[in-house]
């Protein structure tokens, strides 16, 4: 078996986005693929294992600077809790519904095989997982009220996108403003602190 290299690697990602942008992901095989390539099929197959984890890579690569914005979104230093968690909330809006991620999301919810299990696991999963750490230093520190922070994070996940997610599964969703993003994300994050905000001390008086 020949020695993986990086240059090798990138140079199957380039070509395979150009085939998926050109044909798109049902008409693309990993033979067609290694055509334009060049050379053994055994050779892409050490890369990528499968066609739906090479277009993932692509995806996941395609999106990396926004995602990453939106990662570098979370500021636990600032005493505000409200505050961080709207700045998160308009990041993370402004990440899902770009028309890049909504386009890439949509088909893979429709593709066959396994293109939406390596979404779910490898990007949600992953990104939950963060947002769980973010909210469980905060119910640590005494910004949040103590409670299962998985569970506030997918219920906080599901307030950001209440307004969102029917219309984009019906794919009735064209864009959405920055003024939206806003609006949208600070009526989350009002739900989410009447239930998360931490319980003031009952106040004792004199007799």
């Amino acid at each position: 078996m020949k020695m993986k290299t990086e240059a090798k690697r990138q140079a199957i990602l380039s070509v395979a986005a150009q085939a998926f942008q050109e044909l798109g992901f049902e008409r693309t095989s990993m033979s067609e693929i290694c055509a334009r390539l060049g050379g053994s099929k055994a050779t892409l197959y050490n890369y990528f294992a499968s066609k739906e984890e090479l277009f993932f890579e692509i995806m996941y690569k395609s999106a990396e600077t926004k995602r990453q914005a939106m990662f570098d979104a979370f500021d636990q230093t600032n005493t505000d809790i409200t505050e961080a968690l709207r700045y998160f909330g308009e990041h993370l809006l402004s990440f899902l519904y770009s028309p890049e991620i909504m386009a890439q999301r949509h088909m893979a919810i429709t593709a066959p095989g396994q293109l939406g299990k390596l979404l779910y696991e490898r990007g949600i999963l992953s990104s939950q997982s963060i947002l769980t750490n973010f909210l469980q230093d905060a119910m640590t520190q005494g910004k949040l009220r103590q409670g299962d922070a998985a569970v506030a994070t997918l219920q906080l996940h599901g307030l950001l996108e209440a307004e969102l997610i029917n219309p984009f599964l019906f794919k009735l969703l064209e864009h959405v403003s920055e003024a939206d993003i806003k609006a949208m994300t600070a009526r989350a994050i009002d739900v989410f602190m009447a239930a998360y905000a931490p319980q003031k001390p009952a106040q004792t008086t004199c007799a």
